[in-house]
């Protein structure tokens, strides 16, 4: 009897948006809060993820440069080109002594937003924000 093959939902994840214009870490933080939410769906064993330099090919050949100044419906865009049926958007913002993290898992063929997690932590400790992160990729896994 052949074992039956398990089917992988493919899903891609953009770096996280900085909420803080002054910040001088935003871009680096962002694709490493990205990073640790790639590596927490792929250790689940539940998901297919899209290599983010995949990504990044789909937005240059369509000449729209950096990822920050695209928006959430041409990225669903490349979602599909790219082969993705859900996306993983957030943004992080810190607020005082507090680093909130926000993430949205969303439908890529209708755009509807499945599922959110949201996390915080009065920690300045940057390993903590990329705990935050790898936490709020486990919440959000259908």
């Amino acid at each position: 009897m052949p074992i039956e093959e398990k089917r992988l939902r493919t899903i891609a994840v953009w770096d996280l948006e900085n909420l803080n214009q002054t910040d001088s870490m935003a871009l680096d933080l962002g694709e490493l809060l990205a990073n640790k939410v790639i590596e927490a769906l792929s250790e689940s064993g539940k998901w297919n993820v899209v290599e983010r330099e995949q990504l990044i090919v789909a937005l240059e050949e369509l000449n729209l440069g950096a990822t920050s100044m695209v928006s959430d419906s041409t990225r669903l865009k490349i979602g599909k080109i790219v082969g993705a049926h859900y996306m993983v958007f957030g943004h992080y913002m810190q607020m005082m002594q507090m680093m909130q993290l926000n993430l949205r898992l969303v439908d890529v063929a209708t755009g509807q937003i499945l599922k959110s997690a949201q996390r915080s932590t009065f920690d300045k400790d940057i390993g903590k924000w990329l705990e935050l992160a790898k936490a709020a990729a486990i919440d959000l896994q259908i």
